[in-house]
Order: structure tokens, then C-alpha cells, then sequence
């Protein structure tokens, strides 16, 4: 479905030093600087699959979603989307792509959702019938019916991203990119918007490319990430086998009532207070069970649940291990 081979992209930005006298000056000469926004990048995504693209801002993740959406022209390389190479081919790619950027919008501002809606099928020639259908199983699934006709300028946050999610959807597209989907959003939006995004993969067979600061939505949402960072692929593999990966230790969580237990060898204390503790340790030298055994012999075991690292603590752990 995706292919993305050895592309290269770099920006050419002007530079200039702070104060008037400068301003002046590089009024009649500049300097400029070259930015490697993505070095070698490859890539493939299978037809409804579901990756998360993670990386820091400016590791080139924007970069990369605009070439496979056609916006800009790798400088070497080659990027192919379901047969087609995407800044070759835009009029034909946009009829089979969907687009969503949480910070930028497609609807327009004054006017009521609907007329979006509206104006957008016609750039899109879609069928009357197989519109009306969209718009119809949209406004149920993403509960659009109280704000169609309600100009977007009035929206909340989370009621316009909804139906930025729906304007992406209106033509039936194979691929959808999102970027940030989530920013911004209330618990209660967030959740019905997951929600959402997984029925699609998983009933319409849409492949779907996430890229987000947000690893719950991660977490939630798929099984596979990309992580990019100064415009190269550092890592592409399973979110369960990158956990292992950066971290095999577990963490658990202890409610006792009496007396502190003390520490078996193995264990690491990483949080301790009245009636409760936070240890870690690693189970290939204390397996789980025996840990738990450990503390039920040990104290008055009241509570226990065992944990692995958490999907920011691994990201976080990436992030420093590859000095991004």
C-alpha cells in the first residue's frame, strides 16, 4: 500500500542575528542554513494497517505525511501509495487519501457545517447517494446531529475536530492520514474519537497513519510505531516488543496494612508511603509470582497489580538514548 524508499528532503532557511544593524544587513546579503528534514527514509505499510509515526517536534514527521499526501517533492528517493507516486498524480491521489491536521482546519469558518460538508463533496464529485449515506452513518458514529448546522466558528475544540474527522471521510478514501487528531480534546472526545478511528480500520479496512505526542492514543490505537528522529528511522517494530526492548524491568504496586515489608534482592523501591509501595524489578532474576509471594508472607497484603513501563516512560527513554 505504502512504500516509502530512500527519500531524501532538506529546507533551505535564512538566517540572521539578532538587533537592527543586522536586520539591515541581511537585507542585502543573507546567510542561509540547510536543514535535513529526512535522510534515507524507508518504509512500508501494509493495505489496513494501522502505525504510529512518533518523534520530537522537527524530526520530520509533518515532512514525510506531506510528500505521502503530495504537498511536497522528495528531493531523491521515491514514495508510491497504492501504485501511484503521489506528487506525480495528485488530482487521481486525493480521491483515494482522507487528511486530517489537528492544528490546521479544511472546514470553512463562517458558515455551517453542513455547507462544508457540502462544498467538500462537490470537490470531490461524490455521488449524491453514496454522500448522503456518509454524512448519514458520520453524523451517527461521530454524534455530529446537534452541530451540522452550526457555524464552525462557534464549535468547541473537540466538536470541530469531529467534524474535521468526518470532512476526511466523505469520499471513502483507502488511506487516512492524521496528524494530532487527539490535541486538545477533552477526556470524553478523546475516547469517543479512538473509538472511532479503530471501527474504521477494523470494519472498513482503512490504513491509517497516526502521528501524535499523545502516547496514549498510541497505546491505544495501534500496534506498530515508526519512530523518526532528526530525519532518520531510528526504530520499527511492535509497541509490546519496543517495551521489552527499551525495558524488561516491571514495576509493582503494594497496598499493606502494619508494618513496612522490607526488600527482597532484586528489587528496586521507587516510591514508598503510609500503607503503600512501589517497587521494580527485573523477572528474569525474581519472576512476578514469587515478588508476590514475597509480599503476602511477608505483610498484610491488601492490594497488588504488576505493571510494565508505560508508553511515555519508553518514548522518553528513546528520546535520551538516541539524544533527540
Amino acid at each position: 500500500m505504502i512504500e516509502f524508499t530512500k527519500v531524501n528532503k532538506t529546507y533551505r532557511v535564512a538566517k540572521r542575528q539578532a538587533g537592527m544593524g543586522n536586520a539591515v544587513k541581511a537585507f542585502f546579503s543573507r546567510e542561509y542554513t540547510t536543514i535535513h528534514a529526512l535522510q534515507d527514509v524507508s518504509f512500508s505499510i501494509r493495505d489496513g494497517e494501522m502505525v504510529g509515526y512518533i518523534g520530537p517536534n522537527g524530526a520530520g514527521k509533518s515532512t514525510t505525511i506531506k510528500i505521502m499526501c503530495g504537498v511536497l517533492t522528495p528531493e531523491s528517493g521515491k514514495c508510491v501509495i497504492d501504485g501511484r507516486i503521489p506528487y506525480k498524480e495528485r488530482i487521481a491521489h486525493v480521491r483515494e487519501i482522507g487528511v486530517v491536521f489537528g492544528q490546521r482546519s479544511q472546514l470553512w469558518w463562517d458558515v455551517p457545517v453542513i455547507d462544508s460538508f457540502d462544498l467538500i463533496r462537490d470537490i470531490y464529485r461524490v455521488e449524491e447517494k453514496a454522500y448522503r449515506k456518509n454524512v448519514g452513518e458520520l453524523t451517527e458514529l461521530l454524534d455530529l446531529g446537534e452541530i451540522l448546522q452550526t457555524p464552525v466558528r462557534t464549535l468547541s475544540l473537540g466538536q470541530r475536530m469531529r467534524c474535521e474527522i468526518a470532512a476526511s471521510l466523505l469520499h471513502n478514501p483507502k488511506v487516512l492520514f492524521l496528524d494530532e487528531p487527539t490535541i486538545g480534546l477533552d477526556a470524553v472526545s478523546k475516547i469517543a474519537v479512538r473509538k472511532f478511528i479503530r471501527n474504521l480500520n477494523a470494519e472498513k479496512g482503512v490504513t491509517i497513519v497516526l502521528t501524535t505526542h499523545d502516547m496514549q492514543d498510541i497505546e491505544a490505537l495501534t500496534e506498530r510505531i515508526l519512530l523518526i528522529g532528526k530525519g532518520r528511522i531510528l526504530l520499527d517494530g511492535k509497541l509490546s516488543d519496543l517495551k521489552k526492548q527499551v525495558s524488561e524491568r516491571k514495576t509493582m504496586a503494594i497496598a499493606y496494612q502494619g508494618t513496612p515489608p522490607t526488600l527482597k534482592e532484586g528489587m528496586v523501591l521507587a516510591e514508598s508511603g503510609e500503607g503503600h509501595m512501589v517497587v521494580s524489578f527485573q523477572p528474569s532474576e525474581l519472576p512476578t509470582p514469587e515478588a508476590i509471594a514475597y509480599f503476602a508472607a511477608n505483610t498484610k497484603l491488601l492490594d497488588v497489580s504488576v505493571s510494565d513501563i508505560t508508553s511515555e516512560e519508553m518514548v522518553a527513554k528513546m528520546y535520551k538514548e538516541y539524544h533527540l
